[in-house]
């Protein structure tokens, strides 16, 4: 059985969009009664002090406060009056930042997540920030939640061979958010191009991405990736 260590307090305590790529490829892991269940992270988003697309910019309120509390908890809510959306809270209390975990692998406790979410493919499992909050049975119950603790319901474990796993599917590519309308145009959002549970890709500005770090090859992960995406 694998053994998980949570990422300390300190990891969150700088910005979003530092900590937004540094969570690329640790594992958000869900204690279910069934055992855990989770995978590496491999699509964030940044939401900063000033953005007027962050949670914490109207002020303090009932449904964000959390933002406003300690680094390293989970920040829990709803859109769409349906699908929740889990975030890692960043900065010092009182500074609201975090990061919106959009995608993760499905690689630990596969069965447990079937249960909460029957899909055929198990990349659609978690590819995408609502789609993962149903697999790992993620609600509104979890706001709050101490991510640096490894018996707190969720939190978020480091991958030793973290830059491993990133070599292998990376690069990280750096893009602008996903369903916004307001500061849209931020490159605040991160993937690991390699993998296939990212969300959604653009591929047009992530293949001049590739051309420019010269890593565009047929036998290469964000190859495959592509192709997988073309395919979708």
């Amino acid at each position: 059985m694998r053994s998980f260590r949570p990422l300390p307090r300190r990891f969150y305590m700088p910005s979003a969009k530092v900590v937004a790529p540094a969570l690329l490829g640790h594992w958000l892991i869900r204690n279910t009664s069934n055992g855990p269940c989770g995978g590496p992270i491999v699509e964030t988003e940044a939401y900063l002090v000033g953005d007027p697309a962050c949670h914490g910019t109207p002020g303090l309120t009932a449904r964000n406060r959390v933002m406003f509390g300690a680094p390293g908890h989970g920040y829990v809510y709803l859109i769409y009056g349906f699908y929740y959306c889990v975030n890692a809270v960043c900065r010092p209390p009182g500074v609201a930042e975090a990061v919106l975990i959009r995608a993760v692998e499905a690689a630990l406790g596969e069965e447990i997540m079937r249960q909460q979410r029957p899909v055929d493919a198990t990349r659609d499992l978690t590819n995408g920030p609502g789609k993962l909050c149903v697999a790992m049975d993620i609600d509104r119950g979890l706001d709050g939640a101490d991510l640096c603790d490894a018996k707190s319901p969720m939190f978020i474990a480091r991958n030793q061979a973290v830059e491993k796993f990133r070599k292998e599917r990376g690069p990280v590519v750096t893009g602008t958010r996903i369903g916004l309308t307001k500061a849209a145009d931020l490159p605040l959002r991160f993937y690991l191009a390699g993998s296939a549970f990212v969300s959604q890709r653009r591929w047009a500005g992530a293949y001049a991405d590739m051309k420019i770090m010269r890593t565009w090859r047929k036998d290469g992960p964000f190859y495959r990736a592509f192709e997988l995406g073309k395919s979708a």
